[in-house]
């Protein structure tokens, strides 16, 4: 059966893709241009938009990195496709069209490896596990999902409030009697404050960060006024003490970044900010804040910081491959192997140090 669908493909610009994005309730900032500009770089990015009857109904942003020589490669679609249109329900059919004309376009066409990492929760979304499985992508099991947790933003504030664990509400209260200010907005001046508290902290806990704080700067930087992260500022006596940075897209927030340095610590900042962020994303139209990553085992206490907000734990359903192409196979197979026996001895050399 002919699909009554179709797609274009790379004939797009920021500007059009930018406001496509503003439509999906499942857009989040890793399908933004400037995040793929930044993070992949432009000439490695690939746009897909589908359509019926003129009206789009699902978009993905992938990033493309090909063997010069062979031309073969991957196509990798992170915390995508989108499909889920604002105030409309889950199109189920939409997805697996989207999936098809992924497939026919990076897979067929291109001979590439595909990879996508969905923003898609497990619970509840067994249609798409099933569908997935049908149109041929296989699950890989050896990557862990992400996982976090989700607070619904649907509820009263004062119901919220309520909910928050005894010991995590006693320090939100504690922070409230400190006299704190908060300062918010979106400017280049407050993510350098925001830096300035991330090296303190660095420097406090004795770590290697794995994210590019930098890199997110840039990526501010370059986003569309109503795409750019939320930066709030905690400051007691004019000085910075804290820092919390989310990004609100579609219908949820995301953590994306936090600094607390050394008086904010004492004075019990990060609480504060958490709750202050909750009431602005609720004010925004968010319906959930997604608290950032999470792992009980290798995080104990920015896990049990974020437990305390009693959201729900959930994970996304995982990364899901497909590939017809024996050379984009053992192209992305063999640069897996290569990454995880640099990633092996990294980890021996730090144990014997």
């Amino acid at each position: 059966m002919k699909s009554p669908y179709s797609y274009k493909i790379n004939n797009i610009d920021k500007a059009e893709w930018s406001n496509h994005l503003q439509d999906f309730d499942d857009a989040s900032i890793y399908q933004t241009w400037s995040y793929g500009k930044i993070r992949w770089s432009e000439k490695n990015l690939s746009h897909l938009i589908l359509s019926i009857n003129d009206e789009v109904v699902a978009l993905a942003q992938v990033v493309i990195k090909k063997s010069p020589l062979l031309k073969a490669g991957i196509a990798y679609i992170p915390w995508g496709p989108l499909w889920q249109k604002t105030g409309q329900k889950p199109g189920y059919e939409i997805y697996r069209y989207m999936i098809q004309a992924l497939k026919k376009e990076y897979v067929d066409k291109q001979k590439l490896f595909l990879r996508i990492n969905p923003n898609i929760i497990e619970e509840g979304n067994e249609n798409v596990l099933s569908m997935l499985d049908e149109e041929g992508l296989k699950h890989n099991t050896t990557v862990q999902p992400y996982r976090t947790f989700i607070l619904d933003l649907t509820k009263p504030m004062e119901e919220i409030r309520k909910s928050l664990r005894q010991k995590w509400r006693n320090q939100l209260n504690r922070s409230e009697k400190n006299e704190l200010e908060i300062i918010k907005g979106n400017s280049d001046e407050l993510y350098q404050a925001f830096l300035v508290l991330q090296k303190e902290m660095i420097a406090r806990k004795n770590f290697v960060p794995a994210i590019d704080y930098e890199e997110f700067g840039k990526i501010q930087k370059d986003l569309p006024e109503p795409q750019k992260m939320k930066i709030m500022i905690c400051e007691q006596d004019g000085e910075p003490i804290t820092a919390t940075i989310v990004t609100a897209l579609g219908n949820k927030g995301i953590y994306l970044l936090g600094a607390n340095g050394n008086k904010g610590l004492k004075l019990k900042g990060s609480y504060l900010l958490q709750w202050k962020m909750i009431q602005w994303l609720k004010e925004q139209g968010c319906q959930w804040y997604d608290l950032g990553g999470i792992n009980p085992d290798s995080n104990p206490g920015v896990y049990h910081f974020k437990a305390g907000l009693s959201g729900k734990d959930v994970s996304h359903i995982g990364q899901y491959d497909v590939c017809e192409n024996k050379t984009s196979l053992l192209i992305v197979k063999t640069g897996e192997l290569m990454k995880n026996n640099v990633q092996t001895i990294k980890t021996l050399i730090t144990f014997r140090t």
